[in-house]
């Protein structure tokens, strides 16, 4: 393992290297990786006084500065959810400037710099977070530092591909469909979807997305999303009520093991193998494995994928019907989507919400007789880049291959229950084996502790070093 966040702020902590030289590690990571178009602004100065506070707090108050989990750690938004004071976020549109800097944090930012978190630029992400790839029309063209002839996924690519390259030992990332998940299958990387209820999303929920969208981050070890999740998690002050976190259980679980996703969108052999690895190795833990299989979810699965679309396509559409913005200036794919929310009934939206509603009880029905469901993340290895373009205007077909590369992903989303991803093994071309695991809502620790358990195996190592981190 080359070290994590949590690693970084012990160092800082401990004076083995102070925030500012963090951040000009990160900084010159970041110019050095340019090539991978992980980042698509970067504010250096907003870094360095970032820095500059966190080692004056040090001096000043070492207490206070010691208790924050990651201080002095150098990290970056996504260009898409947030805001973060002083980055412009623009969705990977044109339709906005980056000249707006004056945007106030979010409630989930002021948790992320409490923490102890320096953000210092933002990553690159597909135009409206719309596709499974991070290459908006206005760039940069975010590469997975794996392979950079393959997507680091989407729409959080660009956080995925700046924290597996180790410019950051972690970063901000958002999903709505798989956004998180999928971009950390791709890359290497553990990626946790919170249940519903858990993240705060005001104080404008401009990324509410009824719901479905949920913040936290791409990380590079367990503990460093379990300890991010304990920091800014809870007290959410709408829109749902709070939801409790438990304690992950005790004794022997009923771990329901899915290690394929149906005809039509079939998993590759290696990517199931991992699934089943990670079932034995958690049966040899002493947790008992009920298996499970495709027509028991198949309903759930096809009811989630069409609430998706359609609560994206009417996002999209009051969007483009929105006073002062030029929607002319999107990219072909979005305003197709746009154009068939405009085309949608309230009668049809309403069906396709009632369906989604049944996803969550059914869900819960599965879960009456297990506690986790243990699957595949991606059902294929990250696809080339230009395998997601958004030069036209089919959205049936942008759908279909999103659905084919993760077949399994709008299930939490729409559910609303909390979902993980991490990598366990790689395939003959050193690419991750990434597993996912579902748990009932409010079972996020439940889940992190399942995947701890998995981590410790180490079939994993990552390539990069983590910029500033001490060997």
């Amino acid at each position: 393992m080359t070290g994590d966040a949590t690693a970084l702020a012990e160092a800082i902590r401990s004076g083995r290297l102070t925030a500012s030289e963090a951040m000009t590690a990160s900084l010159g990571a970041a110019a050095s990786r340019s090539d991978l178009g992980a980042l698509c602004h970067v504010d250096a100065d907003l870094g360095q006084r970032a820095a500059a506070a966190a080692d004056a707090e040090r001096s000043a108050d070492p207490q206070r500065f010691a208790n924050r989990p990651f201080c002095g750690v150098p990290t970056l938004a996504k260009d898409l959810g947030g805001p973060f004071a002083g980055l412009p976020v623009v969705a990977g549109s044109r339709l906005f400037s980056r000249d707006k800097t004056d945007t106030p944090d979010s409630d989930l930012a002021k948790r992320f710099r409490a923490a102890g978190l320096l953000p210092f630029g933002l990553t690159t992400a597909p135009e409206f977070g719309l596709a499974l790839a991070s290459e908006p029309a206005i760039g940069p063209l975010a590469r997975n530092p794996l392979d950079p002839t393959r997507t680091p996924g989407g729409s959080s690519g660009g956080a995925a591909a700046a924290v597996a390259a180790g410019i950051v030992a972690i970063a901000h990332a958002t999903d709505a469909g798989g956004s998180i998940r999928v971009p950390a299958a791709c890359c290497g990387l553990v990626g946790l979807k919170p249940s519903r209820g858990v993240m705060p999303a005001g104080p404008a929920f401009g990324n509410h997305l009824g719901g479905i969208a949920s913040e936290l981050c791409v990380s590079r070890s367990v503990r460093d999303s379990a300890s991010l999740l304990s920091a800014v998690a809870s007290n959410t002050r709408g829109p749902f009520a709070d939801v409790s976190l438990a304690e992950p259980k005790d004794g022997v679980l009923k771990i329901g093991i899915l290690p394929e996703t149906g005809s039509d969108f079939p998993t590759a052999p290696e990517r199931s193998a991992a699934v089943e690895a990670a079932g034995k190795l958690l049966e040899t833990s002493g947790h008992r494995l009920v298996p499970a299989v495709w027509s028991e979810v198949a309903t759930m699965v096809a009811a989630s994928a069409r609430l998706f679309s359609d609560i994206v396509c009417t996002n999209l559409a009051d969007l483009s019907e929105t006073d002062g913005i030029d929607f002319s200036l999107a990219e072909p794919l979005t305003q197709a989507f746009a154009k068939r929310g405009r085309g949608l009934s309230a009668a049809a939206f309403w069906r396709s919400q009632t369906a989604g509603v049944l996803v969550s009880r059914n869900l819960w029905r599965l879960f009456d007789r297990i506690d986790v469901l243990l699957a595949p993340m991606l059902a294929k290895a990250p696809p080339p880049i230009g395998s997601f373009p958004s030069d036209h205007d089919d959205t049936e077909l942008h759908l279909r291959r999103m659905t084919a590369l993760a077949p399994l992903a709008t299930l939490a989303n729409i559910s609303g229950f909390p979902a993980l991803t991490m990598p366990f093994g790689a395939d003959k071309d050193g690419l991750p084996l990434p597993i996912q695991m579902v748990a009932p809502l409010g079972a996020d620790r439940l889940l992190l502790s399942l995947a701890s358990a998995l981590e410790r195996d180490g079939r994993w190592q990552h390539p990069f070093p983590i910029a500033g981190l001490p060997s």
